[in-house]
């Protein structure tokens, strides 16, 4: 289950552990799935702020642009 507090920052920094921990070897069979479900989670949290943020900016950004047109 993931946080709904969870920032994009916290669950990045998570999932860079998980991989390197995967990648060390540190992360034995018994929880393996647990620690690859995990990174899932993160993965699907980091994809929606960054897309939420993607279009947040975009709405920002037209209406920018929509305000100078109608200076002129």
């Amino acid at each position: 289950m993931m946080e709904k507090a969870l920032t994009y920052e916290a669950a990045y920094k998570e999932l860079a552990q998980i991989a390197k921990d995967i990648e060390n070897e540190a992360v034995t069979v018994d929880v393996l799935a647990e620690k690859v479900k995990r990174a899932s989670e993160l993965i699907t949290l980091c994809q929606s702020k960054l897309r939420a943020t993607e279009t947040e900016v975009n709405k920002i950004i037209a209406q920018m642009e929509q305000g100078g047109e109608a200076k002129r």
